[in-house]
């Protein structure tokens, strides 16, 4: 007598434990999908531009003009590259 189990053997259960595995991994997946929205990425929050940072410490007189006007310079010049890598991806 078999009790229920109509003959399942062990192929039976791996089956079931995969099946199971598959189901609750595509429910994760659903929940994160649904939390992250569409086109946003939930690993980074938004952050301000550095250019505003860099513009509230000089305005807060943390930096001086020079520095100010070398450090836009800098940000300007290695953002556009960031710009492109980001574009690229």
């Amino acid at each position: 007598m078999m009790w229920g189990w109509y003959g399942w053997s062990w192929w039976g259960w791996l089956l079931m434990v995969m099946g199971m595995a598959v189901f609750w991994g595509l429910v994760i997946w659903a929940v994160a999908a649904i939390f992250r929205g569409p086109g946003r990425t939930w690993w980074r929050a938004d952050r301000p531009d550095p250019e505003q940072i860099l513009a509230e410490r000089f305005a807060m007189g943390e930096i001086d003009e020079d520095e100010y006007l070398r450090r836009l310079q800098t940000l300007r010049s290695t953002s556009h590259g960031a710009r492109d890598w980001e574009h690229q991806r």
